[in-house]
Formats: structure tokens, C-alpha cells, sequence
């Protein structure tokens, strides 16, 4: 499968995997951006991309990044979207965050995706699970 990457800007980075079979290629940061302690940022790629139809792109989080308090928000890239990639970020620290440009930011994983219809209806099939959640499965007999 191939992606078209445009740059936006001339010094943009396209996104490539450090090894033939990892899952996400890495976006990089078209710009220096400090990140207040506390605080959402929207970092910008320089790139847009267009995703074959019937895939979709999830903009996930680096383990670097992440374990030292810099998180991934949100990233779902529809096959139809032409705009610039930009990673959602925020600082759950105490501490300004600085990622400068060029840096490793984020992931791109391309997966294949179904477009289902939805239809009303008045009673759901049963299952095992139920409507069992938020810990329902980590609950043992003695904790109840």
C-alpha cells in the first residue's frame, strides 16, 4: 500500500518507521512549541496525506513522550481528510514541555476500516458481557 504525502512546507519531514515491520511511522514537529504545565497544544507536521479509502489513520502516542507526562489526545484521520496533520498534546506536568522542531512527536498507524449503516432497534441480542463495564471484569467475588 502507498500513502501520498504533500509538504506543506519545504523543510516538513515525511513520515517514516525506524524498522520495516513497526506498526506507526513517526510524525515529526515542523516547529518549536513550549507546552505550559497543564496545558493542551496543537503541534503542527507540515504534511497532509491522502489515505487510501478504506483505511483510516490513528495519530498515536510515543512511549518516550508519553512516560515522561506528554500525551497523544486525540487522532483519528478519515480517508477523505486533506488538511495538515496536526498531533493534539497535553502536558499533564508541572513542568513547560519543549519539543523542538524536527523532533519525534507522535506515531501514524493506517488501518483498514468498515463503514456500517446503523438501524434502530428495540431490543439488543444477548450476550455473556452484558451491559457489564467500567471494571466489571477486574471485580472478584471476595470485592463485591
Amino acid at each position: 500500500m502507498h500513502v501520498a504525502v504533500k509538504k506543506l512546507l519545504a523543510d516538513a519531514v515525511l513520515p517514516e518507521r525506524a524498522h520495516f515491520d513497526d506498526s506507526g511511522a513517526d510524525l515529526f514537529a515542523i516547529e518549536c512549541v513550549e507546552i505550559p504545565p497543564r496545558s493542551p497544544a496543537n503541534i503542527k507536521t507540515g504534511i497532509s496525506i491522502a489515505l487510501p479509502h478504506g483505511t483510516s489513520g490513528f495519530v498515536w502516542g510515543k512511549s518516550s513522550l508519553e512516560s515522561s507526562g506528554l500525551i497523544t489526545t486525540a487522532g483519528l484521520i478519515d480517508a477523505g481528510y486533506r488538511g495538515e496533520i496536526i498531533v493534539c498534546m497535553f502536558n499533564l506536568t508541572n513542568r513547560t514541555k519543549i519539543l523542538g522542531k524536527g523532533q519525534k512527536i507522535a506515531q501514524l498507524v493506517v488501518v483498514p476500516t468498515y463503514y456500517p449503516e446503523f438501524r434502530e432497534i428495540q431490543e439488543l441480542p444477548l450476550s455473556k458481557r452484558g451491559a457489564g463495564g467500567f471494571g466489571s471484569t477486574g471485580k472478584h467475588k471476595n470485592d463485591l
